[in-house]
């Protein structure tokens, strides 16, 4: 156990120069974004006196180096700034926004890991078969249509011809109430609060954008499937097993699918990273009030503080979902261990 924890604190400590690169960098690019952002706070419509008196309040008349370690200070206190677009504190923004993404992002892996990964497991074992073509047809399929596209063509089909889906109009339909905030998950709060009737539109709401983004991320994950369990299944190991006797279910599960879980956990991290800060189309198809439409409002305004945030608060997911890929793989296959030295 303390090997253990000892190195978990390695590897975190690991990530501390990869967090001040991304403070260094995000700092960086994004004073060379186009606009001033003093122009925008003050309105069309402001002479140069009062553009001057917006860019001294907001701290941009000070030198690049003065701001960033005035910059560095407020991150110390847990201060991200506050964004010139909402007014409000970023943190507060990203804290309101970010449940909605994860909530959406985790809901389409969960739904693409049920469908990708046994039908990859399917292809590999009937390799050849319908099934393998029906593998090759979805993921070319996913890969293929952008996913503004297939959420564009959901709406038409689901709720413009067949009114069976609710109106692509954000978390929840205006007719009810949001659930009282626990996790920021509305299925998740909504349980806890006991109510099902909310739970229900919460999850109709969530419908359609799960599908938009599972149909675009299966197609990696059953890609990647199909490849590592048709190497399992070559193994010597295998061919062992077979010869032991030992029945189908445990050779092809016990032992294939185990093995050929490593780089399909890797792939899903990857996966779940590119698409939380990348599914911003399907946030604005179905007005999702997460962080990836709001950090495409914070570069179109120049909000540095906000943008700023966005890929702080992005480095940390990123730096925490690989320790989690990195304590799945010790107990995927215990011989992977954790080195200390």
């Amino acid at each position: 156990m303390a090997g253990r924890t000892r190195a978990i604190g390695m590897r975190l400590a690991q990530t501390v120069p990869v967090i001040i690169g991304v403070i260094v960098i995000s700092f960086i690019l994004t004073r060379a974004l186009p606009g001033d952002p003093a122009v925008y706070f003050a309105g069309a419509m402001a002479d140069a006196e009062s553009i001057q008196q917006v860019r001294e309040a907001l701290g941009l008349d000070k030198p690049l180096v003065t701001q960033f370690f005035l910059y560095v200070g407020d991150l110390a206190q847990g201060d991200l700034g506050r964004s010139i677009s909402t007014g409000q504190p970023v943190l507060t923004d990203l804290a309101a926004r970010l449940p909605a993404s994860l909530e959406l992002t985790l809901s389409a892996l969960v739904l693409s890991c049920l469908i990708a990964i046994p039908l990859g497991v399917l292809a590999a074992v009937r390799q050849g078969s319908w099934v393998d073509h029906l593998c090759r047809v979805l993921v070319t399929a996913g890969v293929s249509l952008p996913t503004f596209f297939t959420g564009i063509l959901l709406v038409y089909v689901f709720y413009y011809l067949l009114g069976w889906a609710p109106s692509p109009l954000g978390r929840l339909d205006f007719i009810y109430f949001e659930p009282p905030r626990v996790t920021g998950f509305y299925l998740v709060d909504s349980l806890i609060a006991g109510d099902l009737e909310t739970f229900a539109a919460t999850l109709r709401q969530l419908t359609l954008p799960t599908i938009t983004l599972a149909l675009f991320t299966l197609a990696p994950i059953a890609r990647m499937t199909r490849a590592a369990m048709l190497q399992a299944l070559s193994s010597d190991y295998i061919r062992t097993a077979r010869a032991a006797g030992l029945s189908r279910g445990k050779i092809l599960f016990g032992y294939g699918l185990r093995n050929a879980l490593l780089p399909v956990v890797t792939t899903l991290g990857m996966v779940f990273s590119f698409v939380l800060g990348a599914n911003v189309l399907v946030e604005k198809v179905f007005a999702w009030p997460g962080i990836g439409s709001y950090a495409v409002e914070a570069l179109v305004a120049s909000d540095y503080a906000a943008v700023q945030g966005f890929v702080l608060a992005m480095a940390f997911l990123f730096v925490t979902l690989n320790l989690i890929i990195d304590l799945s793989y010790a107990l995927i296959d215990p011989r992977i261990g954790f080195d200390t030295k």
